[in-house]
Protein backbone atom coordinates (compact mmCIF):
# COMPACT_ATOMS: atom_id res chain seq x y z
CA UNK A 1 0.00 0.00 0.00
CA UNK A 2 3.19 2.71 0.55
CA UNK A 3 4.45 2.01 -2.87
CA UNK A 4 1.20 2.43 -4.42
CA UNK A 5 0.46 5.65 -2.24
CA UNK A 6 4.20 6.71 -3.51
CA UNK A 7 3.69 5.93 -7.11
CA UNK A 8 0.26 8.28 -6.82
CA UNK A 9 1.94 10.94 -4.93
CA UNK A 10 5.00 10.88 -7.92
CA UNK A 11 1.69 10.78 -10.33
CA UNK A 12 0.13 13.92 -8.46
CA UNK A 13 3.67 15.69 -8.07
CA UNK A 14 4.56 15.34 -11.88
CA UNK A 15 0.91 16.38 -13.39
CA UNK A 16 0.17 19.35 -11.05
CA UNK A 17 2.62 22.35 -13.03
CA UNK A 18 -1.06 23.58 -14.08
CA UNK A 19 -2.42 23.34 -10.60
CA UNK A 20 0.77 25.14 -9.13
CA UNK A 21 0.33 28.30 -11.67
CA UNK A 22 -3.33 28.28 -10.09
CA UNK A 23 -2.03 28.10 -6.45
CA UNK A 24 0.09 31.42 -7.40
CA UNK A 25 -3.07 33.59 -7.16
CA UNK A 26 -6.09 33.64 -4.80
CA UNK A 27 -9.03 31.01 -5.88
CA UNK A 28 -11.90 32.51 -7.14
CA UNK A 29 -13.96 32.05 -3.97
CA UNK A 30 -17.92 31.31 -4.36
CA UNK A 31 -20.22 32.32 -1.45
CA UNK A 32 -23.41 31.80 -0.32
CA UNK A 33 -26.72 33.51 -1.10
CA UNK A 34 -25.81 36.37 1.77
CA UNK A 35 -29.67 36.61 2.51
CA UNK A 36 -29.82 32.91 3.81
CA UNK A 37 -28.46 31.26 6.71
CA UNK A 38 -25.16 29.17 6.59
CA UNK A 39 -26.18 25.91 7.16
CA UNK A 40 -22.81 24.58 8.86
CA UNK A 41 -21.37 20.78 10.03
CA UNK A 42 -19.08 20.38 12.82
CA UNK A 43 -16.49 17.78 12.73
CA UNK A 44 -15.17 16.95 16.33
CA UNK A 45 -17.26 19.11 18.94
CA UNK A 46 -14.99 18.49 21.70
CA UNK A 47 -11.85 20.42 22.81
CA UNK A 48 -10.64 22.92 20.46
CA UNK A 49 -14.09 21.74 18.28
CA UNK A 50 -16.34 22.71 20.93
CA UNK A 51 -14.06 26.21 21.25
CA UNK A 52 -14.87 26.71 17.36
CA UNK A 53 -18.41 25.40 17.59
CA UNK A 54 -19.28 27.84 20.33
CA UNK A 55 -17.69 30.74 17.96
CA UNK A 56 -19.05 29.80 14.66
CA UNK A 57 -22.91 29.23 15.83
CA UNK A 58 -22.92 32.21 17.74
CA UNK A 59 -23.27 33.99 14.17
CA UNK A 60 -26.89 34.88 13.65
CA UNK A 61 -26.30 33.63 9.74
CA UNK A 62 -25.35 30.40 11.09
CA UNK A 63 -27.63 27.55 11.60
CA UNK A 64 -25.98 24.00 13.14
CA UNK A 65 -26.84 21.56 10.60
CA UNK A 66 -24.78 18.40 11.36
CA UNK A 67 -22.63 17.43 14.25
CA UNK A 68 -19.95 14.21 14.48
CA UNK A 69 -17.79 12.79 17.07
CA UNK A 70 -16.07 9.84 17.53
CA UNK A 71 -17.20 10.45 21.77
CA UNK A 72 -20.54 9.66 22.24
CA UNK A 73 -20.20 12.20 25.03
CA UNK A 74 -18.95 15.44 23.27
CA UNK A 75 -21.89 13.95 20.50
CA UNK A 76 -24.63 13.68 23.21
CA UNK A 77 -23.66 17.36 24.56
CA UNK A 78 -23.99 19.10 21.63
CA UNK A 79 -26.43 17.31 20.21
CA UNK A 80 -28.90 18.17 23.48
CA UNK A 81 -27.94 21.54 22.28
CA UNK A 82 -28.66 21.73 18.53
CA UNK A 83 -31.51 18.77 18.57
CA UNK A 84 -32.60 19.66 14.75
CA UNK A 85 -28.95 19.09 13.51
CA UNK A 86 -27.78 15.62 11.94
CA UNK A 87 -25.13 13.37 14.27
CA UNK A 88 -22.65 10.79 13.38
CA UNK A 89 -19.67 9.34 15.05
CA UNK A 90 -18.53 8.41 11.41
CA UNK A 91 -17.75 12.38 9.16
CA UNK A 92 -17.85 9.32 6.18
CA UNK A 93 -21.75 8.87 6.61
CA UNK A 94 -22.11 12.09 7.39
CA UNK A 95 -20.85 13.47 3.88
CA UNK A 96 -23.01 10.53 1.86
CA UNK A 97 -25.84 13.51 2.16
CA UNK A 98 -24.41 17.07 1.28
CA UNK A 99 -27.39 18.97 -0.23
CA UNK A 100 -28.17 20.14 3.60
CA UNK A 101 -24.68 21.89 4.06
CA UNK A 102 -23.32 24.87 2.90
CA UNK A 103 -19.74 24.96 5.00
CA UNK A 104 -17.63 22.30 6.98
CA UNK A 105 -15.62 23.35 10.45
CA UNK A 106 -13.21 20.74 11.15
CA UNK A 107 -11.56 20.32 14.28
CA UNK A 108 -10.42 16.44 14.43
CA UNK A 109 -6.93 14.93 15.09
CA UNK A 110 -4.39 15.54 13.06
CA UNK A 111 -4.26 12.47 11.28
CA UNK A 112 -7.78 12.66 9.83
CA UNK A 113 -8.09 16.74 9.02
CA UNK A 114 -7.59 15.75 5.32
CA UNK A 115 -9.85 12.72 5.54
CA UNK A 116 -12.61 14.90 6.84
CA UNK A 117 -11.48 17.80 4.70
CA UNK A 118 -11.20 16.14 1.26
CA UNK A 119 -15.14 15.41 0.90
CA UNK A 120 -16.15 18.78 1.68
CA UNK A 121 -13.85 20.08 -0.69
CA UNK A 122 -15.20 17.86 -2.74
CA UNK A 123 -18.51 18.96 -2.83
CA UNK A 124 -17.75 22.50 -2.92
CA UNK A 125 -18.36 23.04 0.63
CA UNK A 126 -16.54 26.00 2.55
CA UNK A 127 -14.14 24.26 5.07
CA UNK A 128 -12.48 25.61 8.21
CA UNK A 129 -10.16 23.16 9.43
CA UNK A 130 -7.94 23.41 12.50
CA UNK A 131 -4.09 23.45 12.38
CA UNK A 132 -1.90 21.63 11.09
CA UNK A 133 -4.11 21.69 7.77
CA UNK A 134 -2.67 18.22 7.40
CA UNK A 135 -0.94 15.11 8.79
CA UNK A 136 2.00 14.85 6.14
CA UNK A 137 3.37 17.08 2.99
CA UNK A 138 1.59 14.73 0.88
CA UNK A 139 -1.73 15.18 2.01
CA UNK A 140 -1.17 18.96 2.75
CA UNK A 141 -0.55 19.07 -1.26
CA UNK A 142 -3.81 17.10 -2.61
CA UNK A 143 -5.78 19.66 -0.09
CA UNK A 144 -3.98 22.37 -1.47
CA UNK A 145 -4.72 21.60 -4.57
CA UNK A 146 -8.78 20.34 -4.21
CA UNK A 147 -9.29 23.99 -2.39
CA UNK A 148 -8.12 25.61 -5.39
CA UNK A 149 -10.44 23.61 -7.99
CA UNK A 150 -12.74 23.66 -5.20
CA UNK A 151 -13.16 27.77 -5.27
CA UNK A 152 -14.99 27.76 -2.07
CA UNK A 153 -14.04 29.82 0.93
CA UNK A 154 -11.04 28.21 3.16
CA UNK A 155 -8.82 29.16 6.41
CA UNK A 156 -6.48 27.29 8.69
CA UNK A 157 -7.45 27.88 12.56
CA UNK A 158 -4.38 29.76 13.24
CA UNK A 159 -5.86 32.53 15.06
CA UNK A 160 -2.87 34.41 16.30
CA UNK A 161 -2.45 35.27 12.20
CA UNK A 162 -5.45 37.26 12.61
CA UNK A 163 -3.75 39.23 15.25
CA UNK A 164 -2.78 42.94 15.12
CA UNK A 165 0.64 41.75 16.58
CA UNK A 166 1.32 39.77 13.76
CA UNK A 167 0.34 42.51 10.91
CA UNK A 168 2.10 45.25 12.46
CA UNK A 169 5.40 42.91 12.64
CA UNK A 170 4.59 42.28 8.76
CA UNK A 171 4.24 45.90 7.86
CA UNK A 172 7.46 46.61 9.32
CA UNK A 173 9.45 43.51 7.53
CA UNK A 174 7.80 44.45 4.53
CA UNK A 175 8.43 47.92 4.16
CA UNK A 176 12.14 47.65 4.92
CA UNK A 177 12.12 48.49 8.85
CA UNK A 178 15.42 46.56 9.04
CA UNK A 179 16.55 46.58 5.16
CA UNK A 180 17.41 42.81 4.02
CA UNK A 181 16.75 39.89 6.18
CA UNK A 182 18.74 37.11 5.70
CA UNK A 183 18.67 35.33 9.24
CA UNK A 184 15.51 34.26 10.93
CA UNK A 185 15.84 32.58 14.62
CA UNK A 186 11.90 30.85 15.96
CA UNK A 187 12.30 29.32 19.24
CA UNK A 188 9.27 27.99 21.15
CA UNK A 189 9.56 26.95 25.19
CA UNK A 190 7.38 23.98 24.81
CA UNK A 191 9.06 20.67 25.54
CA UNK A 192 6.88 17.89 24.99
CA UNK A 193 7.49 14.09 23.63
CA UNK A 194 9.84 11.64 24.59
CA UNK A 195 12.35 12.35 27.12
CA UNK A 196 13.38 11.46 30.77
CA UNK A 197 10.54 11.45 33.39
CA UNK A 198 12.27 13.76 34.91
CA UNK A 199 12.62 15.94 32.25
CA UNK A 200 9.09 15.73 31.72
CA UNK A 201 8.26 16.86 35.22
CA UNK A 202 10.41 20.14 34.93
CA UNK A 203 9.10 20.71 31.29
CA UNK A 204 5.33 20.38 32.72
CA UNK A 205 4.52 17.53 29.89
CA UNK A 206 0.77 16.28 30.05
CA UNK A 207 2.16 12.92 29.48
CA UNK A 208 5.73 10.51 29.86
CA UNK A 209 5.98 8.10 27.82
CA UNK A 210 9.22 6.82 25.63
CA UNK A 211 8.26 3.29 24.38
CA UNK A 212 5.10 2.21 22.95
CA UNK A 213 3.22 0.31 25.32
CA UNK A 214 2.58 -3.64 24.92
CA UNK A 215 -0.12 -3.72 27.20
CA UNK A 216 -3.62 -3.13 25.72
CA UNK A 217 -6.55 -1.22 27.71
CA UNK A 218 -10.21 -1.02 27.58
CA UNK A 219 -11.08 1.90 25.75
CA UNK A 220 -14.14 4.26 27.87
CA UNK A 221 -17.42 3.19 26.59
CA UNK A 222 -18.39 6.47 25.25
CA UNK A 223 -15.32 6.21 22.46
CA UNK A 224 -15.12 4.33 19.04
CA UNK A 225 -11.37 4.12 19.14
CA UNK A 226 -11.82 2.29 15.83
CA UNK A 227 -13.00 4.95 14.30
CA UNK A 228 -10.04 7.77 16.52
CA UNK A 229 -7.28 5.05 14.90
CA UNK A 230 -9.35 6.50 11.48
CA UNK A 231 -6.61 6.13 8.49
CA UNK A 232 -3.72 5.55 10.54
CA UNK A 233 -2.36 2.09 11.40
CA UNK A 234 -4.40 0.56 14.39
CA UNK A 235 -3.23 -0.18 17.87
CA UNK A 236 -5.19 -1.28 20.81
CA UNK A 237 -6.09 1.58 22.88
CA UNK A 238 -4.08 2.90 25.91
CA UNK A 239 -4.26 5.84 27.90
CA UNK A 240 -1.12 7.73 26.77
CA UNK A 241 -2.62 8.10 23.14
CA UNK A 242 -6.25 9.75 24.79
CA UNK A 243 -7.22 12.29 25.36
CA UNK A 244 -5.77 14.61 23.37
CA UNK A 245 -3.53 16.65 22.99
CA UNK A 246 -1.29 13.12 24.54
CA UNK A 247 -1.85 12.01 21.10
CA UNK A 248 -0.23 14.85 19.08
CA UNK A 249 3.34 13.28 20.11
CA UNK A 250 3.07 10.14 18.33
CA UNK A 251 4.27 9.73 14.80
CA UNK A 252 1.13 7.89 13.52
CA UNK A 253 -1.16 10.32 15.03
CA UNK A 254 0.87 13.58 15.07
CA UNK A 255 3.90 15.53 14.52
CA UNK A 256 4.60 16.68 18.01
CA UNK A 257 6.01 20.40 18.41
CA UNK A 258 6.95 21.28 15.14
CA UNK A 259 3.57 21.33 12.90
CA UNK A 260 1.73 21.98 16.24
CA UNK A 261 3.25 25.20 17.26
CA UNK A 262 4.97 25.51 14.23
CA UNK A 263 1.73 26.57 12.72
CA UNK A 264 1.75 29.51 14.63
CA UNK A 265 5.54 30.37 15.09
CA UNK A 266 6.69 30.03 11.67
CA UNK A 267 3.60 31.49 10.48
CA UNK A 268 5.25 35.08 10.74
CA UNK A 269 8.27 34.75 9.28
CA UNK A 270 6.89 32.43 6.28
CA UNK A 271 4.22 35.60 5.59
CA UNK A 272 6.12 38.39 6.54
CA UNK A 273 9.52 37.09 4.43
CA UNK A 274 6.92 35.72 1.71
CA UNK A 275 8.55 32.40 1.72
CA UNK A 276 7.42 29.19 -0.22
CA UNK A 277 9.22 25.99 -0.69
CA UNK A 278 12.93 25.81 1.17
CA UNK A 279 15.85 24.32 -1.34
CA UNK A 280 17.33 22.62 1.96
CA UNK A 281 16.59 21.15 5.08
CA UNK A 282 18.34 19.63 7.98
CA UNK A 283 18.06 18.56 11.57
CA UNK A 284 21.32 19.00 13.09
CA UNK A 285 21.78 17.98 17.19
CA UNK A 286 22.03 15.18 19.04
CA UNK A 287 18.82 13.69 19.34
CA UNK A 288 18.27 10.50 17.48
CA UNK A 289 14.78 9.93 15.80
CA UNK A 290 12.92 7.18 17.50
CA UNK A 291 10.31 5.22 15.39
CA UNK A 292 7.24 5.96 17.44
CA UNK A 293 7.93 9.29 19.56
CA UNK A 294 8.58 13.03 18.35
CA UNK A 295 11.21 14.54 20.03
CA UNK A 296 10.65 16.84 23.10
CA UNK A 297 13.34 19.12 22.01
CA UNK A 298 14.87 19.70 18.51
CA UNK A 299 16.17 21.61 15.62
CA UNK A 300 15.66 22.36 11.97
CA UNK A 301 17.54 24.43 9.73
CA UNK A 302 15.65 25.74 6.45
CA UNK A 303 17.52 27.42 3.42
CA UNK A 304 15.10 29.71 1.19
CA UNK A 305 16.29 30.66 -1.91
CA UNK A 306 15.32 34.73 -3.49
CA UNK A 307 12.00 35.52 -3.91
CA UNK A 308 11.80 38.02 -6.27
CA UNK A 309 13.50 40.78 -5.21
CA UNK A 310 13.92 39.49 -1.84
CA UNK A 311 17.77 37.72 -0.91
CA UNK A 312 17.99 34.10 0.30
CA UNK A 313 17.11 33.75 4.16
CA UNK A 314 18.23 31.11 6.57
CA UNK A 315 15.46 29.95 8.98
CA UNK A 316 16.29 28.12 12.09
CA UNK A 317 13.52 26.51 14.31
CA UNK A 318 14.26 25.53 17.89
CA UNK A 319 12.26 24.07 20.00
CA UNK A 320 12.23 22.91 23.75
CA UNK A 321 15.89 23.11 25.62
CA UNK A 322 17.25 24.51 22.46
CA UNK A 323 17.86 28.09 21.84
CA UNK A 324 19.29 30.48 19.27
CA UNK A 325 23.13 30.94 18.41
CA UNK A 326 22.37 34.64 19.91
CA UNK A 327 20.56 33.32 23.16
CA UNK A 328 21.24 36.13 25.25
CA UNK A 329 23.74 38.64 23.16
CA UNK A 330 21.50 39.92 20.34
CA UNK A 331 18.07 37.88 21.82
CA UNK A 332 17.19 38.73 25.05
CA UNK A 333 16.96 36.19 27.22
CA UNK A 334 13.45 37.37 28.71
CA UNK A 335 11.88 36.12 25.41
CA UNK A 336 10.76 33.00 25.99
CA UNK A 337 9.10 32.05 22.88
CA UNK A 338 9.96 34.25 20.15
CA UNK A 339 10.77 34.83 16.20
CA UNK A 340 13.83 36.82 15.64
CA UNK A 341 14.37 38.91 12.12
CA UNK A 342 17.86 39.66 11.43
CA UNK A 343 18.00 42.30 8.99
CA UNK A 344 21.46 44.23 7.81
CA UNK A 345 20.01 47.42 9.33
CA UNK A 346 18.57 45.84 12.80
CA UNK A 347 16.97 43.31 14.17
CA UNK A 348 13.17 42.61 15.32
CA UNK A 349 12.07 40.14 17.82
CA UNK A 350 8.32 39.19 18.41
CA UNK A 351 6.38 37.13 20.04
CA UNK A 352 2.19 36.69 19.71
CA UNK A 353 1.35 40.21 21.71
CA UNK A 354 4.53 42.09 21.30
CA UNK A 355 7.62 43.37 19.47
CA UNK A 356 10.65 45.23 19.54
CA UNK A 357 13.25 46.52 17.19
CA UNK A 358 16.76 47.01 18.21
CA UNK A 359 19.18 48.24 18.64
CA UNK A 360 16.64 50.48 21.04
CA UNK A 361 18.41 53.49 20.83
CA UNK A 362 18.79 53.56 17.16
CA UNK A 363 14.73 53.01 16.59
CA UNK A 364 13.91 55.62 19.84
CA UNK A 365 12.93 57.90 16.77
CA UNK A 366 11.51 55.69 14.24
CA UNK A 367 8.32 56.04 12.27
CA UNK A 368 6.66 53.41 11.27
CA UNK A 369 4.75 52.43 8.60
CA UNK A 370 1.44 53.25 8.39
CA UNK A 371 -0.77 50.34 8.36
CA UNK A 372 -1.52 48.85 5.09
CA UNK A 373 -2.80 45.28 6.19
CA UNK A 374 -6.60 45.82 7.35
CA UNK A 375 -7.71 44.47 10.82
CA UNK A 376 -9.32 40.95 10.70
CA UNK A 377 -12.86 40.38 12.66
CA UNK A 378 -11.10 37.27 14.16
CA UNK A 379 -10.18 34.01 12.02
CA UNK A 380 -13.82 32.47 12.64
CA UNK A 381 -15.50 35.60 11.46
CA UNK A 382 -13.26 36.58 8.70
CA UNK A 383 -14.26 33.06 7.13
CA UNK A 384 -17.89 32.97 7.50
CA UNK A 385 -17.76 36.34 6.07
CA UNK A 386 -15.56 34.91 2.92
CA UNK A 387 -18.36 32.05 2.63
CA UNK A 388 -21.24 35.01 2.24
CA UNK A 389 -19.49 37.07 0.02
CA UNK A 390 -16.76 35.59 -1.87
CA UNK A 391 -14.51 37.78 0.02
CA UNK A 392 -10.73 36.49 0.85
CA UNK A 393 -9.22 35.24 4.42
CA UNK A 394 -5.70 35.29 5.27
CA UNK A 395 -4.91 31.83 6.00
CA UNK A 396 -6.51 30.26 2.90
CA UNK A 397 -5.44 26.50 1.71
CA UNK A 398 -3.12 27.89 -0.97
CA UNK A 399 -1.12 29.31 1.75
CA UNK A 400 -2.01 27.58 4.61
CA UNK A 401 -1.08 24.49 2.41
CA UNK A 402 2.67 25.27 1.75
CA UNK A 403 3.33 26.52 5.35
CA UNK A 404 2.23 22.91 6.31
CA UNK A 405 4.72 21.27 3.80
CA UNK A 406 7.56 23.18 5.18
CA UNK A 407 6.73 22.31 8.60
CA UNK A 408 6.16 18.98 8.19
CA UNK A 409 9.70 19.14 6.43
CA UNK A 410 11.71 19.61 9.30
CA UNK A 411 9.97 16.25 11.14
CA UNK A 412 11.20 14.25 8.11
CA UNK A 413 14.58 16.48 7.74
CA UNK A 414 14.79 14.89 11.48
CA UNK A 415 13.28 11.82 11.62
CA UNK A 416 15.57 10.47 8.09
CA UNK A 417 18.66 12.01 9.60
CA UNK A 418 20.10 13.59 6.55
CA UNK A 419 19.80 17.22 4.98
CA UNK A 420 17.48 16.74 2.18
CA UNK A 421 17.34 18.87 -1.35
CA UNK A 422 13.99 19.98 -1.54
CA UNK A 423 12.12 19.25 -5.20
CA UNK A 424 8.97 20.68 -4.52
CA UNK A 425 7.42 20.10 -7.88
CA UNK A 426 8.05 16.80 -7.61
CA UNK A 427 7.80 17.04 -3.96
CA UNK A 428 10.66 14.86 -2.62
CA UNK A 429 14.20 14.85 -1.42
CA UNK A 430 16.32 13.85 -4.35
CA UNK A 431 19.22 13.41 -2.45
CA UNK A 432 17.19 10.84 0.16
CA UNK A 433 14.84 8.08 -1.01
CA UNK A 434 14.39 6.95 2.29
CA UNK A 435 12.53 10.29 3.31
CA UNK A 436 9.50 9.13 1.15
CA UNK A 437 8.26 7.16 3.94
CA UNK A 438 7.53 10.27 6.17
CA UNK A 439 6.42 12.29 2.97
CA UNK A 440 2.78 10.05 3.09
CA UNK A 441 1.46 7.06 3.45
CA UNK A 442 -1.27 4.56 2.67
CA UNK A 443 -3.95 4.87 4.80
CA UNK A 444 -5.42 1.81 6.42
CA UNK A 445 -7.81 -0.22 4.55
CA UNK A 446 -11.80 1.38 4.62
CA UNK A 447 -9.96 4.60 4.37
CA UNK A 448 -9.10 6.91 1.54
CA UNK A 449 -8.34 9.99 -0.58
CA UNK A 450 -9.07 8.78 -3.64
CA UNK A 451 -11.73 9.05 -5.77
Amino acid sequence: MMKQQITRRRFLAQSSTAAASALAFAAVVKSADANQKLNVAFIGVGGRGAGNLGTVAADKDVNVAAVCDVNRQNLARVSQRYPSARSHEDFRELYEKTDDIDAVVVSTTEHTHAFATLPALKAKKHVYCEKPLTYNIEEARIITEAAAEAGVATQMGTQIHGMPNYRRVVELIQSGAIGNVKEVDVWVARAWGRQSAELAKKHRDIVHVTERPKEKMTPPAHLNWDLWIGPAPFRPFHQVYFPGPKWYRWWDFGNGTMSDLGSHWIDLPFWALKLDAPQTVFAPGDEKPHPEIAPASMTAVYQYGARGDLPPVRLTWHQGTHRPRHWGTRIPRRWNSGVAFFGDEGILISDYGKHVLLPEDKFKDFKRPKPFIPPSPGQHQQWLQACKTGSPTDSDFSYAGPLTEANHLGNVAFRAGKKLEWDAKKMRATNCPEADQFIGRGPRKGWSLEG
